[in-house]
């Protein structure tokens, strides 16, 4: 089978035909059809994560058709259409697990960094971690929701019930954040690079009711803020325009240095928190409102022997929306 390989972190992914995949016990094999690229994966391919299966096949949001089960693998048959996320198991026994943290597992294996991912034609899954695509999505406008979707959602859920919600970086998970969160009746400020007019635009047009620079200030103080730009350097902007007991949201799995500010800009009880990964749960209650009523996923298709070109333009913040490979 074709799969696009990363040999060694910071090395262009290599194309490389591999051994077919049999699933194991409770697993599928999953014919992909599309996979998302997601900012995680530059944080891998980069090295800035620090301990990827190597050589490793790159993607956590994969699309599937069912192929067939392992032994005992039961909750979907042959022709299902299913997604793939970046929690790909956990140990179920250790204090995080059993307290209905399994975010948190000390054990996680994790798809695309622990186990093989989507940027191939076939893809193995533990079939528990998997979930399935409600109808109105397509492979390539689904696959987005696997973690765009899915860390913006515990995002949001760990802002609170803010009604001003700032959003740093309108990118793969804003957008469809930005969707749940009018839909949920919140109030929607968006920030992107400074100069990006076409990113603010962008914002505008899926329910921002203001848009600017990550360097401006938004007409009104924010009750919270999510940063998906790994910026460092925004986590002290996010708290200057955030209202008293206030919530700054961290959503990336990295961010860059955070410099030294003032105490002044977290007194009055304003919070700085992270989101890290997500669990089944998750994942269960935001395909719930995705199927309520499709969500307007801005996807840019583009073939799987493309994966480091789609690579680069994710990096360069030249897609709004998200980059998908298609196989």
């Amino acid at each position: 089978m074709r799969a696009m390989i990363l040999d060694r972190p910071g090395t262009p992914l290599a194309a490389r035909e591999i051994e077919p995949l049999e699933p194991g016990a409770g697993q599928l094999l999953l014919r992909v059809r599309a996979c998302g690229v997601c900012r995680t994966d530059l944080h891998v391919h980069a090295g800035e994560l620090p301990r990827p299966k190597l050589p490793l096949v790159l993607g956590h949001e994969i699309v599937g058709t069912v192929l067939r089960g392992g032994e005992g693998a039961v909750r979907f048959a042959p022709g299902a259409l299913v997604g793939v996320p970046w929690l790909g198991w956990t140990c179920g026994a250790c204090r995080f697990c059993r307290s209905g943290r399994e975010n948190l597992c000390e054990r996680a294996r994790f798809t695309g960094y622990d186990l093989d991912g989507g940027y191939a034609e076939l893809a193995v899954a533990d079939e528990r971690y998997c979930f399935p695509i409600p109808p109105g999505y397509d492979a390539v406008h689904a696959a987005p929701l696997l973690c765009a979707g899915l860390i913006g959602y515990r995002s949001l859920t760990a802002a609170g019930d803010a009604l001003r919600l700032g959003l740093y970086g309108f990118g793969a998970s804003a957008h469809i954040v930005a969707q749940v969160a009018r839909r949920q009746g919140r109030r929607v400020f968006a920030f992107t690079r400074p100069g990006d007019t076409a990113g603010q635009q962008f914002a505008r047009q899926l329910g921002a009711e203001w848009a600017g620079g990550s360097d401006e200030r938004p007409p009104e103080a924010l009750d919270a803020a999510i940063l998906f730009a790994p910026v460092g350097a925004l986590v002290p902007a996010a708290l200057a325009v955030t209202d008293k007991g206030g919530i700054v949201v961290c959503a990336g799995i990295h961010m860059s240095p955070i410099p030294e500010f003032s105490y002044d800009l977290l007194w009055s009880e304003r919070v700085v928190r992270s989101v890290a990964n997500l669990t089944r749960a998750d994942g269960e209650a935001f395909f719930r409102i995705a199927a309520e009523a499709p969500l307007e996923i801005a996807a840019e298709p583009m073939p799987l022997a493309q994966a480091n070109e789609a690579l680069e333009r994710v990096r360069s913040g030249q897609v709004h929306g998200a980059a998908v490979l298609v196989v």
